[in-house]
């Protein structure tokens, strides 16, 4: 985790904090069952007890630690359960989005989903799979913004956020091809403003997505990997 630099002074230190507690389970440096006590991570992060206490706190009220009675904050994590339903929820939520994003999306965003499509598949050309990710997410996150919703902003952000490592295997995994091949189906739906077309198409990419997912773990789990 990063300490507390002067970097970060325009925003609060708590906000800081909880992102980088939260960016440590996500990525498991903070394993389920690991114990977060305030001492420790205010030394890490170089930070008060403060700024830790209120995103433990937070924490707890999204589900990813609990506090447990003489042993405090328990790291609880995304179980493989948490992902189906997240996926689940993204495939409904998703796709509404894509079909608003079709409805309201700006010449300006159209270009810029334009140039994020033709860079993933440059960079899926050239196997560079971590700048395919990157991209990945940006696209997504370009597709919440274009929805104009608030609440379906915010409720996408978490969840992608949620399954990052799931995403980053997916593409990793050889889904990178059809990753980018599907969000070029979904930019050409919105570029034709064909809203129903945009919610199918993403809805079933988030679904592919989903399958690729858990394929994969399975076959790691098969084979010892």
């Amino acid at each position: 985790m990063k300490k507390f630099q002067s970097d970060y002074v325009g925003n609060p230190m708590r906000t800081h904090v909880y992102h980088e507690i939260e960016k440590a389970i996500m990525d498991g440096v903070f394993k389920p069952g690991t114990s977060l006590t305030e001492v420790r991570l205010s030394n890490e992060l170089g930070v008060s007890r403060t700024p830790v206490r209120e995103a433990l706190m937070q924490l707890e009220l999204e589900g990813l630690v609990r506090t447990v009675p003489n042993k405090g904050a328990v790291v609880v994590g995304v179980s493989d359960a948490d992902i189906h339903d997240i996926y689940t929820i993204r495939t409904r939520i998703e796709g509404l989005a894509a079909r608003r994003a079709a409805e309201n999306f700006t010449h300006a965003e159209l270009d810029a989903m334009r140039e994020i499509v033709e860079l993933q598949e440059f960079y899926v050309s050239k196997s560079d799979f971590a700048q395919v990710w990157m991209l990945d997410s940006r696209f997504h996150e370009l597709l919440y913004e274009g929805c104009r919703s608030r609440p379906i902003k915010q409720m996408l952000l978490l969840f992608h956020n949620y399954i990052q490592k799931a995403r980053e295997s997916t593409v990793r995994s050889g889904r990178a091809a059809a990753s980018t091949s599907e969000h070029r189906d979904i930019f050409n739906a919105i570029l034709n403003k064909n809203p129903d077309e945009a919610e199918r198409l993403t809805e079933l990419h988030v679904s592919n997505a989903r399958d690729s997912f858990f394929k994969s773990k399975q076959h790691a789990e098969e084979h010892g990997e």
